[in-house]
């Protein structure tokens, strides 16, 4: 298989993580070297961001700041030599988690974004950008349901759920204004339900 970047999108409790495992296991049985990740994170620097981020208090415009520079480490270090290599790359969260958490959820400039995202995923081939992204839609009630049951909530989970409502409404304008590469999956459903969704999406590409 060539290389290939696929990011996994969606508000807390969407049952993210379960896929990617998944996602993983089929594409590695099919033959591809898989390097499996996530934002903020994914380098012991970024890692050290992505604790701020998630427990520090501070300003939409510091957080924006953060989150770039732990990409920028991100990309650089694991992201573009794994493509290089030819490797796939699953990332849990990418980009347009930025745009809708910051953005959407914290009221960031959206501008002001785009400008960091062209600087900070700057490649000799233009702005790095996933192949596919897969966006797990929940409605924020529903989500917040299932974040009580799992564990004990970080500073951006114990935003309400109006907050949670502007970073789907964000999620869904990123989905918008790149159909080519986003796939919208019902995270409402049961297990086996989202799993033949993003199994529908992998086999449409021919992965």
């Amino acid at each position: 298989m060539t290389a290939r970047f696929i990011t996994f999108e969606g508000i807390d409790g969407a049952g993210k993580s379960t896929h990617i495992a998944a996602v993983t296991e089929r594409l590695r049985r099919a033959g591809a070297t898989v390097v499996s990740t996530r934002e903020p994170g994914g380098t012991p620097l970024a890692e050290r961001l992505r604790e701020l981020v998630l427990h520090a208090s501070m300003d939409t415009l510091t957080e924006c700041l953060l989150v770039f520079a732990a990409r920028r480490d991100h990309l650089q270090q694991v992201i573009e030599p794994a493509l290089a290599r030819g490797d796939t790359v699953l990332c849990d969260r990418f980009t347009d988690a930025t745009f809708a958490y910051q953005g959407g959820g914290g009221g960031a400039d959206v501008q002001r974004l785009a400008q960091l995202e062209a600087w900070v995923q700057s490649t000799r081939d233009g702005v790095r950008q996933p192949d596919l992204t897969i966006w797990f839609d929940l409605p924020p009630a529903v989500a917040a349901q299932r974040r009580a049951q799992a564990r004990a909530a970080d500073r951006f989970e114990q935003h309400d759920l109006e907050y949670f409502e502007r970073v789907r409404a964000a999620y869904a304008a990123r989905a918008s204004d790149a159909p080519q590469r986003f796939v919208r999956v019902d995270a409402a459903l049961d297990r086996d339900g989202v799993w033949k969704q993003i199994d529908a999406a992998l086999r449409a590409r021919g992965w």
